[in-house]
């Protein structure tokens, strides 16, 4: 409701400042009708024009807002990834089963928003490297931050394979950036951060951060976020099967950032 009470509230404004300036006006009087007939018709117009803006507002606050994930396994299910991603949703060694029990879903009913995109790629890392420094940029999340459609959020939910394949952290650096840079955890989080907020500048971007990874990607995570402006969500207390959130951690990351992202 908010959305819309602010949207009625510019109409409202808007309409108020166009009475002041033709009150302005030398003319002003010749728009309004003394009396009688032509004076009612004149009130009667403008009442239909303020109720067509304001079903206006109305409709536009009611869209509801479009959601992409750039992710990992974390975020995938079969079917709603690309056909040539690797999901690891639905598996035999975890509970979750259905798409309506992964966090994304669950946010997304929650708040009533709708799915834009969702390009999650099961054992993919941020940086262009992985295990024992071999070129994956084909399938990075730099490599695919072009394909989200045209979200209001976006939510980046990676680190942990970097974290987990033990990638060079780099240093911390933001401009100049080469493919060389990109080849580490810090300069490519940077990298994918700016390009995020300039791809989709009406967007809102958050970064999920996993539980129990190495404090020094912890650290690189907050730095790196901070310095970019974009908001850190940093998870905890998530239950797992077989190194994947379970139906319980699904949910716990819904609640998580239900209580950390604001509208």
């Amino acid at each position: 409701m908010a959305g819309f009470f602010s949207s009625v509230t510019k109409v409202g404004k808007s309409l108020l400042k166009l009475k002041k300036t033709l009150k302005q006006s030398s003319g002003f009087r010749k728009f309004v009708p003394e009396t009688g007939k032509d004076r009612t018709i004149w009130i009667m117009k403008r009442l239909c024009i303020v109720s067509l803006l304001i079903l206006a507002a109305v409709a536009a606050s009611a869209q509801p807002k479009k959601v992409s994930v750039l992710g990992d396994s974390y975020s995938t299910f079969q079917g709603y990834n690309p056909d040539n991603y690797r999901p690891f949703y639905p598996d035999a060694n975890n509970d979750v089963k259905e798409v309506e029990q992964t966090w994304w879903s669950l946010y997304i009913q929650a708040k009533g928003y709708e799915l834009e995109k969702n390009n999650s790629w099961g054992a993919t890392t941020i940086c262009g490297a992985g295990f024992f420094g071999r070129d994956v940029t084909p399938s990075c999340f730099l490599s695919r931050v072009f394909m989200l459609g045209d979200p209001d959020i976006i939510f980046v939910f990676g680190g942990t394979n970097d974290a987990w394949q033990r990638v060079p952290l780099g240093e911390y650096k933001y401009e100049g950036l080469t493919k060389a840079d990109c080849m580490t955890f810090r300069p490519a989080l940077a990298y994918l951060l700016e390009t995020l907020k300039q791809l989709y500048p009406k967007a809102k971007v958050v970064s999920i951060l996993n539980s129990e990874l190495q404090e020094e990607v912890n650290e690189s995570m907050r730095e790196v976020c901070k310095h970019c402006g974009v908001q850190l969500v940093e998870l905890h207390d998530i239950d797992k099967q077989n190194g994947h959130p379970s139906i319980a951690g699904m949910k716990s990351i819904c609640d998580q950032l239900l209580e950390q992202v604001a509208d």
